[in-house]
């Protein structure tokens, strides 16, 4: 891994800007969240910018991690005055959100109705890069309205999706902080693919994973990575990851260790929870 981790591109802060711009125009604030890092996969920012809001905290993708440590953080951001919920965009159940958007437009509705006024309740979908926004308002929306990618930096403008004639929600872009004084947290960032993998070394980064993966869940790497570990052996970075070329036969000419190959691919079963259901920050 690099000593330091920093992407904050031109359109960051034009999101920035935009985003503030829009906050004006919505009466309440979802924000997403990945449920294998909750708290890292948070902006500070966001929360800053959408304070006084009426906020539903969504801790996606909860179908790939650890079920167990989704409740704790789910108890652990109750106990911070939030209203949080898990969610699944690829296959959850649209009637627990909308339920909940329903119980946080409510003071909006009446205050409009008591003036004899049918209001349209409009929502803004906030979140850092790749925690699934636009896949989580398809959902609710019922159809892929809104484009979606497993890469961070694809929706690049906001975009009004109408869910019915009273209820409209606001796919924003992607926001990371301005800075990432954090490092810890920004490597679970790069880890779930947040940061671009381009600007960093995928073999250091893979390697780092592959311990973390270990350190919590060893039988289930070992069973993905086909990895055959003798008891006294020392485990290192370079050793997990040549262990997984030797498993799953990523290997060269020569039998030498296709690593490059072995990064890529780390990262990307990590990414879509063939690993197992892993949780990479727990909750203290």
């Amino acid at each position: 891994m690099p000593d330091r981790i920093n992407w904050y591109p031109g359109h960051m802060a034009k999101t920035r800007r935009l985003l503030q711009e829009q906050l004006r125009a919505v009466d309440a604030v979802i924000e997403l969240c990945d449920a294998r890092a909750p708290q890292a996969t948070r902006n500070g920012d966001l929360a800053k910018l959408t304070r006084g809001k009426t906020r539903i905290l969504v801790l996606n993708k909860a179908d790939l991690a650890d079920d167990r440590e989704t409740s704790r953080w789910l108890e652990y951001f109750r106990r911070e005055g939030l209203e949080p919920m898990r969610f699944n965009s690829n296959g959850g159940r649209t009637k627990d959100i909308l339920a909940k958007i329903e119980v946080a437009s409510k003071p909006a509705l009446d205050r409009f109705a008591a003036r004899g006024v049918k209001k349209t309740v409009r929502f803004m979908v906030t979140g850092i890069p790749n925690v699934g926004k636009s896949t989580f308002i398809n959902r609710l929306h019922g159809s892929a309205i809104a484009k979606a990618s497993d890469r961070p930096g694809v929706t690049r403008s906001n975009q009004w999706v109408k869910l019915n004639p009273y209820l409209e929600i606001l796919d924003t872009p992607g926001m990371l902080p301005p800075r990432m004084d954090d490092q810890e947290a920004a490597r679970l960032l790069a880890y779930l693919g947040s940061i671009k993998d381009e600007i960093m070394d995928t073999e250091d980064l893979a390697m780092g994973l592959l311990m973390r993966l270990y350190a919590i869940n060893p039988a289930a790497v070992a069973q993905r990575f086909k990895l055959q570990l003798p008891d006294d052996l020392e485990i290192t970075p370079h050793g997990l990851l040549e262990a997984a070329c030797k498993g799953r036969g990523w290997l060269l000419s020569g039998g030498r260790f296709d690593t490059d190959r072995a990064a890529a691919l780390v990262l990307d079963e990590f990414r879509a929870g063939k690993i197992g259901k892993l949780t990479i920050e727990m909750c203290e």
